[in-house]
């Protein structure tokens, strides 16, 4: 099976990588043709079969599988759908999207498929060290019989897949999932800033709530992001949460559920990146609230 790979981000190049370790031949696109490139140099330094494509039309092309992982609709919709679009090409039978992408955009996309092909949504919940480790967790949005042809794919990539039953479910999973982290994120910030106004460092109530019953995995595995964010690599940016979380405000408006949690969420989101902080990881939010603190105390 030759399978191809669209989108080589922070999450996409490691998952690349994880395929091509794992036997397979990969074919690989990139809008920044200089990533796709420097992948392709640097796995064939180990003897890995790999080779990058001009364009999504030409991965689908010379592929049996389709891989993606993009970072909207949008640019989704442009790497399927234009005239040098994956949905052009002529040998591909499986396209699975992996990235964040709302619900509605994955019934577009299956709608718009070749005939005769599975358009499938598996996004994935896990940061850059489980994209590098192959221990993603996957959620598709299909039932059994129809992942069990992709199942050698997807324990390349990850340590769990989840069938979920129709199109489109993977996709509301998955924002279901992130607005639970979002949420989390925005409230540790908050104990926090709390703790410090005290007096207390921020190390010793993160030692404090790791130990704690609001302990959760993503604390302890972010601990050095959230504590000197400076000094790491961004894993996930403030713009990519606030797009999570108004795709999923969309999604509960939609579906008539209450959300004022994420409502709040999304409010700091947005506040977070009108102040400079889109391209910084989410652990900024710490600090910004640790200055929305201050701000407060500062008199006029």
């Amino acid at each position: 099976m030759i399978v191809g790979f669209a989108g080589l981000g922070r999450m996409g190049a490691p998952m690349a990588e994880n395929l091509a370790r794992a036997g397979f031949d990969l074919v690989v696109w990139n809008r920044s043709a200089e990533k796709a490139r420097a992948l392709c140099a640097g796995l064939r330094e180990q003897g890995l079969s790999v080779v990058a494509v001009d364009t999504p039309r030409a991965l689908s092309d010379a592929c049996d599988v389709v891989v993606t992982m993009l970072a909207d609709d949008r640019a989704s919709w442009s790497v399927h759908c234009d005239p040098q679009g994956l949905f052009e090409g002529t040998r591909a039978h499986s396209f699975v999207e992996m990235g964040t992408l709302s619900p509605q955009h994955i019934q577009a996309l299956h709608e718009a498929r070749p005939a005769g092909s599975l358009l499938l949504d598996a996004p994935v919940s896990g940061a850059t060290q489980a994209a590098q480790d192959g221990q993603l967790l996957i959620m598709a949005g299909a039932a059994k019989p129809q992942i069990a042809p992709l199942a050698a794919i997807f324990e390349a990539l990850g340590k769990q897949t989840m069938a979920l039953g129709a199109v489109g479910q993977g996709a509301i999973m998955k924002l279901a999932v992130n607005s639970l982290i979002h949420g989390i994120n925005q409230t540790l910030a908050e104990a926090l800033a709390l703790a410090s106004a005290s007096g207390i460092t921020k190390s010793q109530a993160f030692d404090v709530i790791e130990a704690s019953a609001a302990a959760a995995p993503m604390l302890s595995y972010r601990r050095p992001l959230y504590l000197d964010e400076d000094q790491h690599a961004v894993t996930f940016t403030v713009a990519l949460a606030r797009k999570d979380m108004e795709v999923t405000a969309e999604l509960a408006t939609a579906l008539g559920t209450a959300m004022p949690q994420g409502q709040v969420t999304l409010s700091q989101l947005k506040q977070a990146e009108a102040a400079g902080y889109a391209q910084r990881d989410m652990a900024s939010i710490v600090d910004f609230t640790l200055k929305q603190t201050k701000q407060k105390e500062t008199p006029s």
